[in-house]
């Protein structure tokens, strides 16, 4: 059955997700305020529109994919604005409990179902459709609109009512910001004490601790190579996220603080736009050439 599909907010992730939609035969417009992204998704054939809030009074099935807590209040009112009631809006953004539960009170007092739907991934997965959902929210707007999230990946995890994919997606990332920062940590000990690199990563990957997260990024982090898949900058977005849920929630998070503070590090050796797993770098202190 085709779905009609307003997706609002096209960056590195959102416009594969996108596209996999347009590809599985439904009919998706989108919008950003990037002109960039909006020519990039016009270039992949969907249909882009110059004011998302006519758009919005029609979609019977709003996505968002946003980059910050900030950029979630202005869609949510726009949502609370223009949506209709029993529209559903699948939000997959990664933000603070905070924004998340009021975008979700606008759109419930519209009577609009509002899912809760973080990725786990990056944009070269979202690519592949390689991508794990966390939903959380109305069941019953859950089970009408399953099938779209198969077209991101082979996971489709219904985890609750409420904020529940959201605790979820930072849980998550929490294990990547420490997996990330033991590792560096390893290597660093690794390489003073006396092992040649290559064998240290030889000896990581053919251990109990290597994780798909490590496997896959083990090629790259041989080399020293640090193209961004996800970066300092974002790494650091979301373990503050983390902190602040934590701390919320009464919980100690020393494993996030430390991560945290070599991601600071990082940053300001000017590492900012580097892949997050530049901490395995700067822990050796060295600098790029």
């Amino acid at each position: 059955m085709t779905r009609s599909i307003l997706f609002v907010g096209v960056g590195k992730m959102g416009l594969p997700m996108a596209r996999h939609l347009h590809a599985g035969g439904h009919a998706v417009s989108v919008f950003d305020i990037a002109p960039a992204r909006m020519a990039l998704a016009a270039e992949a054939g969907l249909t882009v529109v110059p004011d998302v809030a006519p758009s919005l009074a029609v979609a019977p099935i709003v996505f968002s994919s946003l980059p910050d807590d900030a950029a979630l209040e202005v869609v949510a009112r726009q949502v609370a604005n223009h949506v209709q009631p029993g529209t559903v809006w699948i939000e997959t953004s990664t933000v603070s409990l905070e924004a998340s539960r009021d975008a979700a009170a606008k759109a419930t007092a519209r009577r609009i179902a509002c899912l809760r739907a973080p990725v786990s991934g990056n944009a070269t997965m979202a690519e592949r459709a390689a991508l794990s959902v966390f939903v959380s929210g109305d069941a019953a707007a859950y089970a009408s609109v399953k099938d779209l999230f198969t077209l991101w990946g082979p996971s489709q995890l219904y985890l609750g009512t409420a904020e529940e994919a959201r605790v979820a997606k930072l849980a998550v990332n929490l294990l990547i910001a420490g997996t990330s920062t033991m590792l560096a940590e390893a290597l660093a000990f690794g390489e003073r004490a006396g092992l040649e690199r290559q064998a240290l990563w030889d000896v990581i990957t053919a251990s109990a601790v290597a994780s798909p997260i490590v496997k896959a990024k083990a090629p790259l982090l041989r080399a020293d190579d640090y193209t961004p898949t996800f970066t300092v900058r974002q790494m650091l977005k979301d373990v503050g996220l983390i902190r602040q849920a934590a701390a919320a929630c009464g919980v100690a998070s020393p494993v996030t603080d430390v991560a945290a503070h070599a991601l600071e590090a990082a940053l300001a050796n000017g590492a900012g736009g580097e892949d997050y797993a530049v901490v395995i770098r700067e822990a050796r202190g060295q600098r790029p050439k």
